[in-house]
């Protein structure tokens, strides 16, 4: 199999030289925007750009507002502060993550909670969730949950959409809602991915998207917060300019905000990618269709969109059989200049997080052993 893989994926992206597992493009109008950028003067915070992306992509989304940040971290640190997550909270998330998902929790001052994922979606499970919070928690005093073991607020519930496919984010949802758990979602690497008509990131009370030069469409470092709610919309825009109230020329700050606004400079490069964004989409499904049509009928397993949703395809992944032809395959692909590469460590495996409280992760424990990433980009040429 490794080696009609590699055909395959050569077929695809060239015969020669040294393949990627993403990287962006740059096809459209990436260097007359940021020509017209520099020309202007307003490169860093204040600019029409960072409005013009803000409005494109809550557009996009189908979201009421849309707030740039510097980076999708900042995005969701940001995002979990103004969901009301303080010092001390725990906020129950995945294990089988980026390590900007708990990072950004830590940021916040609070604990993360592992709780397990569902193995076709890769992200958070809501029986598991209800399994927790039914099992080890308690009514607060604000409405909320209480971990029994620990006395600490349940603040939030931060679900990731892994590679772009949605997890059952609607169930997930109404668990939380039934138990007074505000939800936000870490929708970093999903632009693109739908529940039914409904994008991701829009199902909690905020949303977070990162922009990385190695995401669907990049600023080269950004991110988003997206929300309907005009308070917390307006509430997100003032922590992330540094808390400054408005004014023609005073200087003054009223509470501890963050500088996380993006620069016109990277808004100018996202405005360029929003433009050829359903082109990329396409492109990446049709690589997508590549691959499923290449493992049917073998004993590996492509990472396909569940019934009812769509995924972006951000990283294209294949479940092996175990762990060691997971190894096999690794090994084998990067020694032939093919990138691949396994899933995350899980968080608990991390020395900041190893104490953190899970509840056995068996499911995330078992993905992790067998997943690998195949190399994902759009193909040069394919959105001429």
């Amino acid at each position: 199999m490794h080696d009609e893989l590699i055909q395959e994926i050569r077929a695809i992206y060239g015969q020669e030289g040294f393949i990627p597992l993403h990287r962006p493009i740059f096809e459209g109008a990436e260097k007359a925007y940021l020509t017209d950028c520099v020309d202007s003067n307003f490169v860093s915070s204040v600019g029409a750009r960072v409005t013009e992306l803000e409005e494109r992509i809550a557009d996009f989304v189908g979201a009421r507002h849309a707030v740039a940040t510097v980076n999708g971290t900042a995005a969701l640190h940001a995002a979990l502060a103004v969901a009301g997550v303080e010092p001390g909270d725990e906020v129950l998330t995945q294990a089988l993550t980026f390590v900007a998902t708990c990072n950004a929790v830590a940021y916040a001052g609070a604990h993360p909670v592992f709780v397990d994922v569902d193995t076709d979606t890769l992200g958070l499970s809501p029986a598991a969730v209800r399994r927790f919070l039914a099992e080890q928690t308690e009514p607060g005093p604000d409405g909320g949950r209480v971990n029994r073991a620990t006395g600490r607020r349940i603040a939030a519930c931060l679900p990731m959409h892994t590679f772009g496919h949605p997890c059952r984010i609607e169930e997930l949802a109404a668990v939380c809602d039934e138990f007074g758990v505000p939800v936000v979602e870490d929708a970093a690497e999903s632009l693109g991915s739908y529940v039914g008509e409904r994008h991701t990131g829009t199902f909690g009370r905020l949303g977070t998207l990162s922009f990385n030069g190695n995401k669907v469409i990049t600023t080269g470092g950004g991110g988003m917060i997206i929300t309907d709610d005009d308070w917390l919309a307006a509430r997100a825009r003032h922590l992330t300019t540094t808390a400054k109230a408005a004014h023609g020329y005073e200087f003054f700050h009223d509470e501890l905000g963050f500088n996380y606004r993006l620069p016109n400079l990277n808004a100018a490069l996202g405005c360029a990618q929003m433009d050829r964004l359903p082109a990329i989409l396409a492109a990446k499904r049709e690589v997508a269709r590549r691959y499923a049509a290449f493992f049917e009928g073998r004993p590996e397993a492509f990472i396909t969109e569940r019934e009812g949703t769509t995924a972006n395809y951000w990283l294209n992944a294949v479940r092996l059989e175990s762990r060691e032809a997971r190894d096999a395959l690794l090994e084998y692909t990067n020694q032939r200049e093919v990138m691949t590469r396994p899933i995350w460590r899980l968080m608990t495996e991390l020395p900041m997080y190893q104490h953190c409280q899970h509840d056995g992760l068996a499911n995330s424990r078992w993905l992790e052993a067998r997943i690998v990433n195949l190399p994902s980009s759009v193909p040069a040429g394919w959105l001429a």
